[in-house]
């Protein structure tokens, strides 16, 4: 029996993939889970417009990526905290202060796609690099220059 999986199902297949299972198994467990639907001529003609209309989606959501990646490639943020006389922070600068900085420059990043190179948490004064996840597999290298506050 072929069925159109809703989501993923281990050792199974991914959300939207058609496979071909035994009767048994999609009637008694992925049907009713509700982990996939069956297979007809009519859904097979839903899911195939989805997946077209999806994939426009995603070309515009990935030239957009793209393009923002493309800006925020080398992009030089500066961040000034307090620190001590011998360059040592108070505190630490994480990706939330990153995330802040970028978007007082004008670019819209989440925080949870800002990810520290080497460390979780900058605690000296010094450049460092971020990584900032525009989307799923595009990603672009921003550099962070940690200074002291005048």
């Amino acid at each position: 029996m072929e069925v159109i999986l809703k989501q993923d199902v281990q050792n199974l297949g991914n959300k939207d993939d058609i496979v071909t299972v035994k009767n048994g198994y999609a009637a008694n467990w992925l049907i009713p889970q509700g982990f996939a639907i069956m297979a007809t001529t009519a859904a097979k003609k839903v899911h195939a417009e989805n997946m077209r209309q999806r994939a426009h989606k995603e070309a515009a959501i990935r030239s957009e990526a793209e393009a923002l990646a493309a800006k925020l490639e080398g992009f030089n943020v500066k961040l000034a905290t307090k620190v001590s006389e011998k360059g040592k922070v108070f505190g630490s600068v994480n990706n939330i202060q990153v995330a802040e900085a970028l978007e007082a420059a004008g670019f819209n990043c989440d925080r949870k796609n800002i990810t520290l190179v080497g460390e979780a948490l900058i605690k000296q004064v010094g450049t460092y690099q971020a990584v900032v996840k525009c989307y799923k597999d595009i990603k672009a290298t921003v550099n962070v220059e940690v200074v002291g506050e005048e």
